[in-house]
């Protein structure tokens, strides 16, 4: 009888024990957060401090035009290499006269079709021959048919899976990576799983050892004017009107330069995504009803 007071004591006493150590280990991470919260408000009330990247090698994909021409463009104006890679070789070399013009940083032309497994693993050893080691890898490239699922081919679905993407990996999602839209199932899909794939990569990289060499950051922009959006449908052109490649391009390269982990474009996008997750989710639906902004079907 002694004997079972005894462990039933002793069992009462670990059970107390864990359930206090429980309760202190989640004090400790609420005082965190709250810490994490006023070092992330003050560090919005102050200028980014925003790395040189004059030095950097930078592999940009689908260079041949829109952002990625934009982008090849500030990166050498920064006096990066730059190397140019597009399946379209006219194009591409197109954007390597136009950074040539700029007679800042270097740049390089790579013809590759990225959805193809053996021309990249190609293109990795041509540039590592030709120019160097990649510092920076920007993986822009992307298509985007719009029409209903169903009336989406096979091929059109494969290919769109079929984009493989001391450093810094940039890669360009989509604000059809945050909200699914209509017309766009299989593109927010891939959109998606590139979220899916950084915020993954992001943790290999900070539990493993290359935490403090290798950064990562993953953009969202809003509809930019590249052509790939033939039938944008924008309710409040004043607030959501279609994005210029040069601004987007811009601040593609200062959100690298400033480390940045997510980035909307436009900014206040992410933070409206946010909130409204924490809401159910019939408030999402509403607050999209009444935006009223996405792409309309490309089969007319």
């Amino acid at each position: 009888m002694i004997e079972r007071e005894i462990v039933h004591s002793t069992t009462a006493s670990k059970r107390i024990f864990s359930v206090m150590q429980d309760f202190v280990q989640f004090l400790v991470l609420s005082v965190r957060i709250l810490l994490e919260l006023i070092i992330a408000l003050v560090q919005s009330l102050l200028p980014l401090k925003q790395k040189d990247i004059s030095r950097e090698v930078v592999l940009i994909t689908g260079t041949g035009h829109g952002i990625g021409r934009e982008l090849a463009l500030h990166y050498a104006a920064w006096g990066s290499t730059v190397v140019c890679v597009d399946i379209d070789e006219r194009n591409n070399m197109e954007t390597v006269q136009k950074v040539k013009r700029l007679n800042r940083g270097a740049v390089h032309s790579f013809s590759c079709d990225v959805s193809k497994r053996e021309e990249v693993l190609s293109l990795a050893e041509r540039v590592k021959g030709e120019v160097g080691p990649v510092s920076v890898l920007v993986n822009n490239v992307g298509i985007m048919p719009t029409h209903p699922l169903a009336q989406h081919s096979a091929e059109e679905i494969h290919r769109v899976f079929d984009e493989h993407n001391r450093g810094h990996i940039v890669c360009l999602s989509s604000i059809a990576g945050l909200v699914g839209l209509s017309n766009l199932v299989p593109y927010c899909a891939t959109k998606y799983a590139v979220r899916g794939m950084m915020e993954a990569l992001h943790e290999e990289l900070r539990e493993g050892p290359y935490k403090d060499l290798i950064k990562v950051t993953t953009i969202f922009p809003y509809m930019t004017n590249t052509g790939l959006c033939k039938y944008p449908k924008v309710k409040f052109p004043s607030l959501l009107g279609l994005l210029d490649p040069k601004d987007v391009a811009k601040r593609i390269v200062e959100a690298h330069r400033s480390d940045c982990l997510e980035v909307t474009i436009p900014s206040y996008l992410l933070h409206i995504n946010n909130w409204t997750r924490l809401l159910p989710s019939t408030c999402g639906i509403l607050l999209k009803d009444y935006i009223d902004s996405g792409v309309e079907s490309d089969l007319k």
